[in-house]
C-alpha cells in the first residue's frame, strides 16, 4: 500500500484543539529536511466542506490559496513557510473531498457495483491520496497532520487510515501526539493526566503514540517526563518538551534542543549520515529578537469585530509577511488592529497620522468599506505609506476616482452594481457563475503572470519585468476607466500579459513616498529566508516614514 521505503510521521492532536500541531508538523517538516531528507507536508481537515473558500474568516481563519489555486486551511501557509517551498493540491484533502471522490467513483460504477461503505472504501481512499501525496513530491518522509483532537467523531476514518498503513508498514510509519500539559494557577503543577486519558483514548483507535510533544506554559521537568513515559508506555526520549515561546519560528530551534530530529529518525530507522543547519533559519529569528527600531503599522481590516476578541488569523499571512520583511530591513513592525467601521460616517480618522504605513488587506462585502475608503483617503493626502492587497487596491481606486478625478459616484460592482461610475467591476466570467449561484472555487484562483512597467515602484521593488502572484478574486479594475484613471495620475504599473487587467496602481515617488496597491495575494508566498518584495518596499518606506514624522 505504502511506496517502497518511504516513511510516514502522523501527528495528532491530544487533549484540546489549538496547541499547535500545525506548527510542530511544519517545524518537524524543516528540521527533517536540514538534515537532508525530501520531506511533504499534507493537512487533514474533517469538515465536510470540498475546500476552505467558503468558510467564515471569523470562524476559521484565513484561507490560504495555493499556486493551483486550491483554497485551503492556513496551516498549508505554515508549511510552505517552514520548508521555503511551493505545496501542491494534493498535499492537502478534507472529508468532503475524500466523500465527494468517492461518490463520483460510486456514479461511475466504478467500484464494480459494490456495497460502498465508509470502511474500506472512505478509509482506502484516503490513504490512496495520501500515498499519491507522497509520490508526487518524490519525498522520502511525509508528515501528515491529522486536524481535530483525538476523541472527535470527525476525523476517526483518518485515523484508522493511519492505523491500517502502520499494520502493513510498521516499520515506516510513526505516530506523535501534540498534547497540552495545563499549570493550573491554583497549584502551580504542571498535570499529566489529561495527556495519559489521551494516550488512552488513542490506544481505543488501535493505535500506539511513538513521540508526545508536551505543549505547556513551561518546560516539562524529568520527573513528569518519567511519569508520563511509564504511564503512555512512550520512551522518555521520545517525550519533547514544548513550552511557550516568543515566536512560532523559535519551535523549530526548541525541539532540536530535545535532539528531535535524531529520535524521528531512530524511530524511522534512517540513517541519520548529515547533521541538521539551521543557521540561517536561526539567522532569521535572531533578526527578528534584535530589531531595535520600530515602526508602526495599522491595518485597518473588517474581521476584528469578533465580540471580546481579536481575530488576527483572519489575516494570518499578512501579519508574518509583515514580520519577515521587517527583520529584512532590520526594524519590528507593532501591528495594530484598526476596524475600518470606527471611520465611517464622519469617524475621526486624525488617529492615523501615529502610524508609519497604513495596510488595508483582502476582504468581501459593504462591511466597514467606506472606513477603508477614508482611511486610504487620510494615507494618500497625508503621505502616509499606503499598501493595499486586493480589495484594498480596488478601494484605493475607488478612493482615487472620487476624490482625484471628481467622479463622486465612484464604487466596486461588489457593493453597489447600479453605481453611476463602476470603478470596479465583476470580471465578464463570473458573471454567469454569480447568476447560477456557483460561489464555491470559482473565483480567479492561483497563479497568475502579470508585466511591470519600467520606472515604477513595483518594477523596483521586484527588480525583474514579469512575475507570477496568486490571486483569489471576482472583481477588477473596469478597463472602460483605466485611461482617466492614469490621465490623474494613478499609474497601473503591473498588467495580465494581455494589458486587460490591471494588477498593480501606484502612485509615482515623486507625488507620494509610498502609495501602491496589488489585486494579487503577494502575502502568500512570503516566506522567512526569502521575504516578499513588495512588503519589503513597503516597510522600507514606513521606516523612512518613522524617522521623518
Amino acid at each position: 500500500m505504502a511506496l517502497d521505503g518511504h516513511k510516514y510521521i502522523f501527528v495528532l492532536g491530544g487533549v484540546m484543539s489549538g496547541v499547535g500541531k500545525g506548527i510542530a508538523s511544519s517545524s518537524m517538516g524543516l528540521i527533517l529536511q536540514q538534515r537532508g531528507y525530501r520531506v511533504n507536508l499534507v493537512k487533514v481537515d474533517p469538515y465536510l466542506n470540498v475546500d476552505a473558500g467558503t468558510m467564515n474568516p471569523t470562524e476559521h481563519g484565513e484561507v490560504f490559496v495555493l499556486n493551483s489555486g486550491l483554497e485551503t486551511d492556513q496551516d498549508m501557509g505554515n508549511y510552505e513557510r517552514f520548508l521555503n517551498r511551493d505545496l501542491g493540491p494534493e498535499d492537502y484533502m478534507t472529508s468532503g473531498m475524500v466523500y465527494q471522490s468517492v461518490i463520483n467513483r460510486e456514479r461511475a460504477l466504478e467500484y464494480g457495483g459494490k456495497c460502498v461503505e465508509a470502511v474500506p472504501h472512505v478509509r482506502d481512499e484516503i490513504l490512496g491520496r495520501i500515498e499519491a501525496a507522497a509520490a508526487h513530491n518524490g519525498s522520502k518522509i511525509s508528515v501528515i497532520e491529522i486536524g481535530g483532537t483525538i476523541g472527535d467523531f470527525q476525523n476517526a476514518l483518518f485515523i484508522d487510515a493511519a492505523r491500517v498503513m502502520k499494520i502493513k508498514h510498521p516499520d515506516d510509519v510513526i505516530f506523535v501526539m501534540v498534547s497540552y500539559l495545563p499549570v493550573p494557577g491554583t497549584l502551580g503543577e504542571m498535570k499529566t493526566r489529561p495527556t495519559q486519558h489521551a494516550v488512552r483514548e488513542l490506544s481505543s483507535y488501535g493505535v500506539q503514540a511513538d513521540f508526545i510533544i508536551a505543549r505547556s506554559q513551561q518546560s516539562m521537568d524529568e520527573k513528569r517526563k518519567e511519569k508520563l513515559a511509564i504511564s503512555c508506555n512512550v520512551r522518555p526520549d521520545r517525550i519533547i518538551s514544548a513550552p511557550d515561546v516568543e515566536s512560532i519560528y523559535d519551535v523549530p530551534l526548541n525541539l532540536e534542543k530535545d535532539s528531535i530530529s535524531d529520535a524521528l529518525l531512530d524511530a524511522l530507522k534512517l540513517p541519520k549520515d548529515t547533521s541538521g543547519d539551521l543557521s540561517e533559519w536561526e539567522g532569521f529569528v535572531s533578526r527578528i529578537k534584535n530589531a531595535t527600531k520600530t515602526v508602526k503599522i495599522g491595518i485597518v481590516g473588517k474581521y476584528f469585530d469578533t465580540g471580546d476578541f481579536v481575530l488576527s488569523d483572519a489575516y494570518l499571512s499578512v501579519i508574518e509577511a509583515l514580520k519577515f520583511s521587517a527583520a529584512e530591513v532590520g526594524v519590528k513592525a507593532e501591528i495594530e488592529w484598526l476596524n475600518a467601521k470606527n471611520f465611517e460616517n464622519g469617524g475621526d480618522t486624525s488617529v492615523l497620522a501615529k502610524y508609519d504605513g497604513i495596510l488595508v488587506p483582502g476582504g468581501f462585502g459593504q462591511t466597514g468599506i467606506e472606513g477603508k475608503i477614508e482611511a486610504i483617503r487620510f494615507a494618500r493626502v497625508n503621505k502616509i505609506p499606503y499598501f493595499g492587497l486586493c480589495y484594498g487596491m480596488q478601494l484605493m481606486v475607488v478612493e482615487f476616482a472620487r476624490n482625484v478625478l471628481g467622479l463622486t459616484g465612484a464604487h466596486t460592482a461588489e457593493i453597489d452594481p447600479k453605481a453611476e461610475h463602476l470603478v470596479v467591476d465583476v470580471m465578464l466570467e463570473q458573471k454567469a457563475l454569480i447568476a447560477a449561484g456557483k460561489y464555491g472555487g470559482t473565483m480567479r484562483l492561483g497563479t497568475y503572470e502579470e508585466i511591470l512597467k519600467e520606472g515604477t515602484i513595483a518594477r523596483e521593488a521586484y527588480g525583474t519585468e514579469k512575475v507570477e502572484e496568486r490571486h483569489r478574486h471576482r472583481y477588477e479594475i473596469n478597463p472602460a476607466y483605466v485611461e482617466r484613471i492614469e490621465e490623474a495620475g494613478l499609474v497601473f504599473s503591473g498588467k495580465s500579459p494581455d494589458g486587460v487587467l490591471m494588477e498593480v496602481a501606484e502612485l509615482p515617488k515623486k507625488s507620494h513616498p509610498f502609495f501602491l496597491g496589488t489585486q494579487a495575494h503577494p502575502e502568500l508566498k512570503a516566506r522567512p529566508l526569502s521575504p516578499h518584495p513588495l512588503f519589503t518596499a513597503f516597510l522600507k518606506a514606513a521606516s523612512i516614514q518613522s524617522e521623518t514624522r
